[in-house]
């Protein structure tokens, strides 16, 4: 490492899997809770999205920018080493995750006094979140609720396209189909009315996503995810679904850090009262 750090010596590149175990140890001490098997889904979806900056060779810093399709990238993953902020060296790896994104528009979830800095760069406040975390209080879910089948991911994919900002069925079927993750779905009078999924990660399962048509929807799949859990869940909900805070609060868990849901232009229309639970703050 130079004694004199200067973001000119920086050298960024696409990482690789293998190298993301450094940056997700990163987010854990952050406090970002990632889950275990995260690396796996996330490079599904696109393998050239993840920067590495390194100094004689060391990661110093990275970002991830991944696109889904030709009209929609997510930032995430925006970290500089503790000991080396301050020296330009994330701006540097920000640059260089943006130019994979080419001229799409681009979203992100960040700490709301970065705020500024993301406006400065073009992008806008959508939406507030908060992580709602701890051990649910939740009866049993009724008979509407079960475990996530092969034949179900078509229905799925339809259902998930009406709530994000675009189509990712790369990313659904990784994210669906690593044997870590449990998801479940509710079918009331043979029509799919939301689903939902939960994860190991370092400090409390996390849920994500969970989709719902109405509160009810919702309170019955969290309480089949819970089911599926020994310990906290942790959620990302946002603040503009008021159902959805209730839906959290009823179930005894509580509030910690919030993030900011920010693009860089209109994003497609989608179904946000459905959104009880955000995917992962990572890829949106």
């Amino acid at each position: 490492m130079p004694d004199a750090v200067s973001s000119a010596a920086l050298v960024i590149t696409h990482a690789a899997r293998a190298e993301w175990a450094t940056v997700l140890e990163w987010a854990a001490a952050e406090g970002w809770n990632p889950g275990e098997g995260d690396a796996v889904p996330f490079f599904a979806q696109d393998p050239d999205g993840f920067f590495l900056g390194r100094l004689d060779g060391e990661p110093v810093s990275a970002v991830s920018v991944v696109n889904y399709g030709a009209a929609y990238a997510f930032l995430g993953f925006y970290l500089v080493r503790p000991d080396l902020r301050g020296h330009g060296l994330g701006l540097a790896t920000w640059r260089a995750g943006l130019e994979h994104a080419g001229d799409r528009l681009v979203g992100l979830d960040g700490v709301p006094d970065q705020q500024d800095n993301y406006r400065r760069s073009g992008f806008e406040l959508a939406y507030r979140s908060a992580r709602f975390t701890g051990i649910p209080d939740l009866p049993a879910p009724d008979a509407t609720v079960r475990a996530l089948a092969p034949g179900d991911l078509a229905r799925l994919h339809g259902y998930d396209a009406e709530c994000v900002p675009a189509d990712r069925p790369r990313f659904l079927d990784a994210w669906l189909g690593d044997p870590r993750h449990r998801t479940v779905l509710r079918i009331v009078d043979g029509r799919l009315t939301g689903y939902g999924t939960i994860r190991p990660a370092r400090d409390s399962m996390r849920v994500g996503p969970l989709f719902a048509d109405t509160a009810d929807d919702a309170r019955q799949l969290l309480a089949g995810l819970a089911a599926e859990a020994d310990g906290p869940l942790a959620v990302d909900v946002p603040l503009r679904n008021d159902f959805a805070v209730e839906v959290v609060e009823e179930a005894g868990l509580k509030p910690s850090f919030e993030t900011a849901r920010m693009y860089t232009g209109p994003v497609r229309p989608h179904r946000l009262d459905r959104l009880f639970g955000t995917t992962t703050l990572e890829l949106g």
